[in-house]
């Protein structure tokens, strides 16, 4: 695994998740400009209205420092939301320990949490084993991974992706980390820019390119649009959901206009090969399933009924089974919202036509169907015949596993 320059990581066990695994990550910006370690950050945060303490504050020392980052620290085991006054107290009191500990400013450590919601957020852990963190920190690949491995809840394995961009005689590196599996369906916001329930999405992006706020937040925005926004284990957004991106400039190489292509698309393909092993780890997830909605009167459109039927519990039982009861799927679009007439939709399963023009497809083969939803992963394709509009959105079942990971969590 190769990893981009500037910066370092480190993780430990503070106490705070009770099977006693890693639950205490940090990233460093070792890179050095006049002011000192750090990199220059984008973000984007969850839309829920119930946001949790370091979301707040987050957003808050973004804005303050024009996104000067000099460490991230996430903590797994615990969400710090829901908890008040004191939850947020806790989360800048982390903050300031850390900023003593590796030495850049309060403000320009950028805090995350991922766990059950509403419990007292336990700072003293985290304050008390900064000095242990700090000696466990390095820029291996060891070292990469523990982090994605701290940051992890229900998940079962680490995510992580690269990319490498070729610029003449250097080279721009992009990695990133990733958890999640379970109260997933990302609605990030806008990226945070000086001009500008129980578990989590969290995601971050680190470059050696050399950029400034607008350029990082731009390229994060229309990443996020076609990964992580498009994606839904169970249709629950969290209230903890972070992206961040974070870049350093040691490879010397600027993100000029003539970079911007190609550097977008490294960028695209590792968050969107982070959001398909998030959704093929979710929470008793046997099957992913990818939604291709065509012919809509609109993007817009093409979305809603994406997110319908992505939402929509009896479509997601039925994919557990491998069901083909297509007629789910034709209702769940009909309640969308989106605007077509029933008797110019077409839906396939797999390569097998379902539904044309109204009405059962003449040769719907019932066990063709069900054969290819037997399938770890699979396509449903449905065009609505009213315009250019499309949307491709990445789901998975509903399983019975799903139920007793989710009834359980909290006890």
């Amino acid at each position: 695994m190769r990893l981009p320059g500037g910066f370092a990581w480190g993780a430990v066990r503070a106490g705070i998740k009770a099977s006693g695994n890693l639950d205490l990550a940090v990233a460093l910006a070792t890179g050095r400009d006049a002011v000192g370690a750090c990199a220059v950050g984008a973000a984007m945060f969850t839309s829920n209205r119930v946001a949790a303490a370091p979301v707040t504050v987050g957003r808050r020392h973004l804005l303050a420092t024009g996104g000067r980052v000099g460490a991230v620290l996430v903590n797994a085991g615990n969400a710090n939301c829901a908890t008040g006054a004191a939850g947020v107290a806790g989360c800048v009191a982390t903050c300031v320990a850390a900023a003593e500990t590796f030495g850049c400013i309060f403000d320009e450590v950028v805090p995350s949490s991922t766990g059950i919601i509403g419990v007292p957020f336990p700072a003293e852990k985290v304050v008390g084993a900064m000095a242990e963190l700090q000696a466990a920190v390095g820029d291996t690949a060891e070292h990469a991974e523990g982090f994605a491995r701290a940051i992890m809840t229900t998940d079962t394995r680490v995510k992580v992706a690269s990319a490498a961009i070729r610029v003449g005689g250097g080279e721009v590196l992009i990695w990133g980390a990733a958890k999640g599996a379970g109260m997933i369906h990302p609605r990030l916001g806008a990226p945070v820019a000086p001009a500008a329930a129980h578990a989590t999405m969290l995601v971050y992006l680190f470059t050696d390119v050399a950029a400034g706020v607008g350029e990082l937040s731009a390229a994060l925005a229309a990443a996020v649009e076609g990964s992580f926004n498009s994606i839904s284990i169970d249709g629950d957004t969290s209230t903890n959901d972070t992206v961040l991106l974070l870049a350093s400039g040691a490879s010397g190489v600027r993100l000029t206009r003539e970079l911007v292509g190609a550097f977008d698309g490294a960028l695209g393909e590792v968050c969107g090969s982070l959001a398909r092993q998030i959704v093929a780890d979710g929470e008793g997830v046997r099957h992913v399933v990818t939604l291709e909605v065509r012919g809509a009167a609109s993007v817009g459109d093409a979305r809603l009924v994406a997110e319908a039927i992505a939402r929509s519990s009896l479509c997601k039982t039925a994919w557990s089974s491998a069901d083909p009861n297509w007629g789910r799927l034709l209702a769940a679009a009909g309640y969308s919202g989106a605007v077509f007439q029933t008797e110019r939709v077409r839906i396939w399963i797999g390569a097998e036509a379902v539904f044309v023009d109204g009405m059962r497809a003449a040769g719907f083969d019932e066990a063709a169907a069900h054969a290819a939803m037997m399938e770890p992963e699979y396509t449903i394709a449905i065009d609505l015949g009213e315009g250019d509009g499309s949307c491709t959105f990445l789901t998975c079942d509903l399983t019975a596993e799903y139920v007793r990971i989710n009834a359980d969590y909290s006890s």
